[in-house]
């Protein structure tokens, strides 16, 4: 039975067209398959391909003297770190006012001559035939004008003659100035009257420059014989240079009363 089937396919020519039909039919079923299966493979991600892995340099050292070629064209060129910049300030930067010079200086005030007269309890108190009694005259030069001939001069008044009194000399005081060069005693002049001597007649005096100080020292000595009383001595500082007839201001700057008295001893 088995003979009889296997001779009958032994038997069935090979070449036969519907034979090869059936084999063309059976075979397209599985090439639709096959292109099915590569279509839907390709619409699915790629595989990426596996990346070679590089030989590690560090740790090792490239002969003496060779550099390594592979380190130098495998490190990128490094650019400088950027510098941070600075934070910006939110509040408005301070607006300077222009430079500008101080304003010049007023000019002093105007001052004029002033005369000071100092002595011990500030009063001449002298005693008949006693010693003399010393004071200052100190003259004080202001800002405005400069003196090519300022004079001092003394005058007091003459003593009234009281019961008692000794008759003298003419000369009852004698009054002294000290020279600043030799520290020497001269005598100086005292005029004793009871009238006035105009300022144009006096001559003579000693500069004072503006602003100058100048301090002379006196002394004055009451004879032994002659009146007693009470009298001040009138100091006057005079610009002998002063044209005629000008204010007294301008005639006599400097003008004190220096209280005195004269007792018996």
């Amino acid at each position: 039975m088995y003979a009889g089937r296997r001779n009958t396919r032994e038997n069935e020519p090979e070449g036969r067209p519907e034979n090869r039909r059936g084999s063309a039919a059976r075979a397209r079923p599985l090439v639709v398959s096959v292109l099915l299966a590569a279509a839907l493979a390709g619409c699915g991600p790629t595989p990426a391909a596996p990346t070679r892995p590089e030989p590690s340099t560090a740790g090792t050292a490239p002969p003496s003297g060779e550099p390594s070629a592979s380190a130098s064209a495998a490190a990128p060129a490094q650019s400088p770190a950027p510098t941070p910049s600075a934070p910006v300030s939110s509040s408005p930067s301070p607006v300077l006012a222009p430079t500008s010079s101080p304003p010049p200086a007023p000019p002093a005030p105007a001052t004029v001559l002033s005369m000071a007269v100092a002595t011990r309890g500030g009063r001449l108190d002298l005693v008949r035939g006693g010693p003399a009694q010393e004071f200052t005259v100190t003259l004080r030069g202001g800002n405005t004008r400069a003196y090519r001939h300022l004079l001092l001069t003394f005058q007091m008044e003459s003593l009234v003659a009281e019961p008692g009194d000794t008759p003298g000399p003419a000369r009852a005081f004698l009054l002294e100035h000290k020279d600043p060069a030799t520290g020497a005693w001269r005598p100086a002049e005292l005029r004793v009257a009871n009238d006035f001597k105009p300022y144009a007649l006096h001559s003579g005096g000693a500069p004072l420059a503006r602003d100058a100080v100048r301090t002379e020292h006196y002394r004055l000595r009451a004879t032994a014989t002659g009146p007693t009383g009470a009298s001040p001595v009138v100091i006057d500082a005079i610009d002998t240079d002063a044209p005629s007839g000008t204010p007294t201001e301008r005639e006599r700057p400097g003008h004190f009363s220096l209280p005195h008295t004269t007792r018996r001893p």
